[in-house]
């Protein structure tokens, strides 16, 4: 008989597992919806796939959110940028704004798929158990990434509603962004304020709820 330890690691590794195929999934909708959209960048640097070998960052998929995990107690991390050429697309904003969207929407379809999954298997708990966190994890994923901070999915999409020269200013702020983004976390995060988790935690209960898992 399988012992308890050994089956709460099982499904810990199941989950991580499929999270950390979910951060392929959102790389390579970028680089679909780019290609779609009329820029072959990413297909021509190998990114149109979903050999997670092609998208990992080995600092920033790996390293960086383990020495959070040990140091800071919370996880952070990112894939390799998925490169694209906005004057490649017919319209400059509106499509790297879509490209951009690509990759939060696929976080949320994954998040609708182990809904289902785990509504059709009732009968069985552990099954329950990983779709539940994959479908949470994966709307955390979809929610921070829409968050309007460069060099977030969210910046580009607002960048679609913002007039030409804002965007080129706006645009040029996503190495700060990244700084002020990674300090804020961890500040927040040592100040026991989880200033992050207050902005995205309401859409992903709401979208909890409306999927039926509590």
């Amino acid at each position: 008989m399988i012992s308890e330890p050994l089956i709460k690691l099982l499904l810990n590794a199941a989950i991580v597992a499929l999270v950390f195929y979910s951060i392929i999934i959102h790389e390579f909708s970028h680089a679909l919806a780019a290609y779609m959209l009329g820029d072959d960048s990413a297909k021509r640097a190998g990114r149109l796939t979903l050999n997670p070998l092609k998208h990992i960052d080995w600092f920033g998929t790996v390293l960086l959110p383990l020495l959070l995990y040990f140091t800071a107690h919370f996880i952070y991390g990112y894939a390799k940028p998925v490169p694209f050429n906005p004057y490649n697309f017919k319209n400059f904003k509106r499509d790297s704004g879509l490209t951009a969207l690509a990759g939060p929407v696929s976080n949320i379809l994954i998040a609708v798929a182990f809904a289902l999954v785990y509504h059709f298997t009732g009968n069985l708990p552990y099954v329950q158990h990983v779709s539940a966190y994959v479908v949470f994890l994966n709307l955390l994923l979809a929610f921070f990434n829409l968050i309007p901070v460069p060099p977030l999915d969210g910046s580009k999409v607002i960048g679609m509603v913002l007039s030409d020269d804002a965007y080129y200013k706006w645009t040029l702020q996503e190495r700060k962004g990244m700084l002020f983004l990674f300090g804020f976390i961890i500040i927040s995060n040592l100040l026991g304020l989880n200033l992050i988790g207050q902005i995205i935690m309401p859409p992903v209960k709401f979208m909890m709820h409306l999927l039926g898992i509590g």
